[in-house]
């Protein structure tokens, strides 16, 4: 299909000058160290929404791309449910064009996902780009459930499409860009435990490691 030749969703880049990409390029550097444990951590003297914000941004662009990449193995007929795994099934539903949870196919659901949370993203009421404009009140668990959701596109890719992945030789790519995701949230307590079954034994897992 001609959606799996281009990246999924359009990146969603922060303006370069302002104190967000600041952030982003010392989130980079951090990371670069290797050490992720400390690479998530809040900087010295910096907003935690704004912090957060730069974060979100960043792994719906790592998703998107990570996504993108088995898109033409995710298909209507070989994922006709979004699920991780056997005993987790997705419906989607964002309480407002749709306000009862739908049951669609993975592509379908994904899809529905990542426009959600580039609308959410372009928010400028919620995503402030411009110094000194206040985060909403409700920042918070927007946050959340942007999070929340982007990880459910993480436990499908692990549940269903990690065959491909390492065929593509991406595993280490996923692997990296997942425990950063897990390190984040872990963090600053972004998303419930409960949320995290579907690959809870992949998360001890790179947790010890780095114990």
């Amino acid at each position: 299909s001609s959606r799996s030749s281009k990246t999924f969703k359009p990146k969603k880049n922060i303006p370069e000058g302002s104190h967000q990409y600041e952030l982003l390029k010392h989130a980079e550097a951090t990371l670069g160290s290797g050490n992720l444990r400390q690479a998530v951590m809040l900087p010295e003297g910096e907003d935690l929404n704004e912090w957060i914000a730069v974060n979100t941004v960043d792994f719906f662009n790592q998703i998107n791309m990570l996504y993108g990449t088995i898109t033409e193995f995710c298909t209507e007929a070989s994922c006709s449910v979004m699920s991780a795994g056997p005993r987790y099934e997705y419906h989607w539903a964002d309480g407002t064009n749709i306000k009862k949870p739908i049951k669609c196919s993975a592509p379908k659901y994904i899809d529905y996902l990542m426009t959600w949370v580039q609308d959410q993203l372009d928010d400028e009421t919620l995503f402030p780009s411009k110094i000194g404009v206040p985060f909403p009140k409700n920042f918070m668990s927007v946050a959340k459930t942007i999070l929340k959701r982007l990880f459910r596109v993480y436990a499908h890719i692990y549940h269903q499409h990690f065959d491909s992945v390492m065929q593509l030789q991406e595993e280490a790519h996923l692997n990296t860009s997942f425990k950063h995701f897990i390190f984040f949230v872990q963090e600053f307590n972004l998303i419930d435990r409960r949320e995290l079954a579907p690959l809870q034994e992949l998360i001890e897992k790179l947790g010890s490691k780095d114990r």
